[in-house]
């Protein structure tokens, strides 16, 4: 362990093939290396996009009065208390995912192009082609700063072949980002395996589950963190106890969330699989995106609940029906009522994300103050699979370029792809053109904090 005054962002706790890379403490501000470069002790800058499938209740999602001054809708009533992190951005339209004379493919397109706001070409084949998207032209610019360029997190499997929607290749249905234009970026939908990807965890992988429940990863990096312990202040003692605590929660959590199967000669049980309760799923895939962000392990993230056109059922909820052939509800009450209470859910989860990322701090704020988290569907109605108006919130401050707390109306048929590039822009990544842009969103704030 290297003497804290000259600590970095990039010291890990080590171990036994075990990796924990450590969140920002005070040794880190006042180290030697960043006092000679003013820059490295700057608060980096997050971006993330979490993709929820099949539309939502529009109705009930969409404010009337624009400005600050606004009634809540009903649907967004699990994000009231981060009313003033919040942007409700309406008006946005993804004109790429319209058929454009391609027919039916409504969801393959609208999960192929939200990120990269371009109009995959429909094929059954390998003849892929649906364009760069914007996560990985910031990944691309600023992957090197990090342990990992970016982090695609997901909550069902993707497939690269076959046809899933009205002739168009299951690779557009299943990813959202994409690294070239004919390069689909798949998701990682095991918590256990994004959990080992992040810790490095080669010789604690090799545990039980009886073993893990016993034994942390944490063990094997003691020594490590008993040295750093002592060499840090007071308030960075707490901040690594409740740093290292949180990851050993975490780490029975998933353990314990798992089914198990028995494997090898002397029948032992190992996690397989993704958890059962899809909640308790989508909160530990938010831990460890947060968990991601916290240590500077990447900057840039996507997280899909779930591929557009998916048919999940909602057992929790008492909805056995799926959900997208509830989104061709027709007008139906119950079925609406039904997409509704899915769409609250979805929320739910969303507000558990932010709150955690609230509650971290971070230098003079907290994570969330340095994050710009979107979140949207590439589908506003589902029943009419309506690609204009569509469900867009902005959360975080964006390390003071944002000024949330409000609904932005913008004009009719605004393209996506200008929120994309005002993102860009403030990660200092400056594009020429995007997708169908035709600029960028000012109203969201100002580029200088």
């Amino acid at each position: 362990m290297k003497d804290p005054r000259f600590l970095n962002r990039r010291t890990f706790l080590r171990g036994l093939g075990t990796a924990i890379a450590l969140p920002g403490l005070e040794a880190m501000q006042a180290s030697g290396t960043c006092r000679a470069n003013p820059t490295a002790d700057k608060v980096p800058l997050r971006l993330a996009y979490i993709y929820v499938p099949n539309g939502v209740h529009m109705p009930s999602w969409t404010p009337q009065a624009t400005g600050a001054d606004f009634a809540w809708p009903p649907l967004l009533r699990p994000l009231q208390s981060l009313r003033e992190e919040l942007t409700i951005l309406s008006g946005l339209a993804l004109d790429p995912a319209r058929a454009h004379g391609d027919g039916g493919g409504d969801h393959a397109r609208a999960m192929a192009s939200f990120l990269t706001c371009q109009h995959p070409r429909k094929t059954n084949g390998t003849d892929l082609k649906a364009g760069l998207s914007a996560d990985q032209i910031a990944a691309q610019a600023l992957g090197r700063r990090t342990r990992f360029a970016s982090l695609e997190i997901g909550c069902e499997g993707g497939r690269d072949s076959g046809v899933c929607d009205h002739g168009y290749s299951c690779a557009y249905q299943t990813h959202l980002a994409w690294s070239r234009e004919n390069t689909p970026v798949p998701q990682e939908i095991d918590p256990r395996l994004l959990f080992e990807r992040l810790f490095g965890t080669g010789g604690a992988a090799k545990t039980s589950t009886e073993e893990r429940e016993r034994r942390s990863l944490l063990d094997f990096v003691t020594e490590d963190a008993r040295q750093l312990r002592d060499k840090v202040g007071s308030s960075d003692k707490q901040r690594i106890e409740e740093y290292l605590t949180g990851i050993r929660e975490l780490e029975l959590r998933i353990t314990r969330a798992q089914p198990v199967a028995e494997v090898g000669p002397s029948r032992l049980s190992r996690p397989v699989g993704i958890p059962g309760d899809y909640g308790e799923y989508l909160r530990v895939m938010a831990d460890l995106l947060v968990l991601a962000f916290q240590t500077d392990s990447t900057r840039i993230a996507t997280f899909a609940f779930g591929n557009d056109g998916g048919n999940r059922s909602y057992p929790a909820l008492k909805i056995s029906e799926g959900h997208h052939d509830l989104s061709h509800h027709g007008g139906d009450p119950a079925k609406l009522s039904k997409i509704q209470a899915i769409n609250v859910f979805h929320l739910e989860q969303l507000a558990y994300l932010l709150k955690k990322l609230q509650a971290t701090k971070e230098g003079e704020g907290t994570l969330l103050d340095n994050c710009m988290i979107v979140y949207g569907s590439g589908i506003s109605d589902g029943d009419a699979h309506s690609h204009d108006n569509l469900p867009i919130l902005l959360a975080g401050r964006g390390r003071g370029t944002l000024k949330p707390g409000k609904h932005l109306r913008c004009s009719r048929e605004t393209p996506l792809a200008n929120l994309h590039r005002a993102l860009l822009d403030r990660l200092g990544v400056s594009v020429t053109s995007f997708g169908d842009s035709t600029g960028s969103l000012s109203e969201l704030g100002t580029l200088d904090p």
